[in-house]
């Protein structure tokens, strides 16, 4: 179905029907009017000094329902999911909101609901994109890897690719982002779905980043690839929850990062085959004030983080600065938190971290992702009920 979207000067008042409506009716016809009101027009949010630039903060498009993930459309315009299951092409000025039909059934529930979004590098061409969702799996739900043709406005050719198992009932930790690699197979995370043990398990695929090709398929050279104690798909486990990871474009190696506990949120440079640890070892606590497993930060075997926060921060969303908007920032990395609704700067030197700089603390919200923009500038969706596409532009 198409959604009306309107040029932001047209008017929103809205015609009442003449006839009487309540109960379900009446309710089913709020929404859709709703839904059809455009995104809200670019508005200038306010001014911020930070330590090597000044910045202008600018709402591109609000009245996203708890936003996840965006995507930028060669030619201009974004592609933004919701968790509830729902799929927008923003355009580029943000004022007009399309809904994309076609996307598969998601699990939406808690944390559960359609995750990433990400566009084929021969996106121009293909007109291909990639989505992880939480799904319904055997036993449960867990994450779903899916690709599809963007039609206009539907998704067509849509194929599932992946589908985590074993499911878990419940709605925490799914993960997950997604990454293209160099040697064009894409990479994306899954979390433990709140079980903990899975992530130690070469059979289970929960707390783990998986390598597909393009079409599913299975590299044949994934580190447990012809094991048979070993699901191939798997390229490094004993994550917990990963919901931030990028190519950096260096190295080309990818780096995310997971939440901890209460505590021990870490950013990791991924090797494959590697072990990451949890919950054997942790540099947080449990919920409940007890150690994590060993109840030490490391241990033979285990890959340690570059970076870790104590309290926990609740990474979410993560970009590698390398524009030339804010020429200071390059080599920068950006890591967007939940809890304490600000954007950490992480100053590298190589593959260590020798300095944060924590920003906008409480002025838009719960950051749920950050992106580099092919514009160079730099984007942030908030993680609200009435969530906002945010667009951050040099000031000085």
């Amino acid at each position: 179905m198409r959604l009306a979207s309107f040029p932001a000067t047209s008017s929103r008042r809205l015609m009442r029907p003449r006839l009487s409506l309540t109960g379900s009716a009446a309710a089913f016809l709020a929404l859709l009017l709703l839904a059809c009101l455009p995104a809200r027009a670019a508005e200038v949010l306010g001014t911020y000094d930070t330590a090597l630039h000044k910045v202008r903060a600018v709402a591109v498009a609000g009245g996203l329902r708890n936003p996840w993930a965006v995507a930028f459309l060669p030619g201009g315009g974004f592609l933004v999911t919701e968790q509830n299951g729902r799929l927008w092409r923003l355009s580029a000025d943000g004022e007009q909101r399309t809904e994309i039909d076609g996307v598969p059934a998601v699990y939406a529930v808690n944390q559960g609901g359609l995750l990433d979004v990400a566009v084929a590098p021969d996106f121009a061409d293909s007109r291909r994109l990639f989505l992880t969702y939480s799904g319904e799996g055997s036993g449960g739900a867990h994450t779903h890897l899916a690709s599809a043709r963007l039609d206009e406005d539907r998704l067509e050719d849509v194929q599932v690719l992946f589908t985590g198992e074993p499911g878990e009932r419940g709605g925490r930790h799914f993960g997950s982002r997604i990454v293209f690699l160099p040697d064009g197979t894409l990479a994306f995370t899954t979390g433990d779905r709140g079980q903990k043990d899975p992530s130690q398990d070469l059979m289970s695929h929960a707390g783990k980043v998986i390598r597909l090709n393009q079409d599913g398929s299975i590299p044949p050279d994934n580190p447990f690839a012809g094991r048979d104690d070993a699901r191939p798909e798997i390229y490094s486990y004993g994550h917990r929850n990963p919901q931030g990871m990028i190519l950096h474009p260096a190295s080309g190696k990818l780096w995310l990062h997971e939440h901890g506990p209460r505590g021990g949120d870490e950013v990791n440079i991924v090797e494959p085959g590697a072990n990451y640890g949890w919950p054997l070892v942790s540099h947080g606590k449990n919920y409940s004030g007890t150690p994590v497993g060993t109840g030490k930060a490391t241990a033979p075997g285990i890959t340690d983080p570059i970076y870790n926060w104590v309290p926990s921060i609740a990474p979410s969303g993560m970009a590698y600065y390398d524009g030339d908007a804010f020429p200071a920032w390059r080599g920068s990395l950006f890591v967007g938190a939940l809890r304490f609704q600000l954007v950490a700067r992480l100053t590298l030197d190589g593959e260590r971290v020798t300095d944060e700089e924590r920003l906008f603390t409480q002025h838009f919200g719960r950051i749920r992702d950050v992106r580099q923009g092919p514009d160079g500038l730099l984007y942030l969706l908030t993680d609200e009920h009435n969530g906002r596409l945010i667009r951050l532009e040099p000031a000085d």
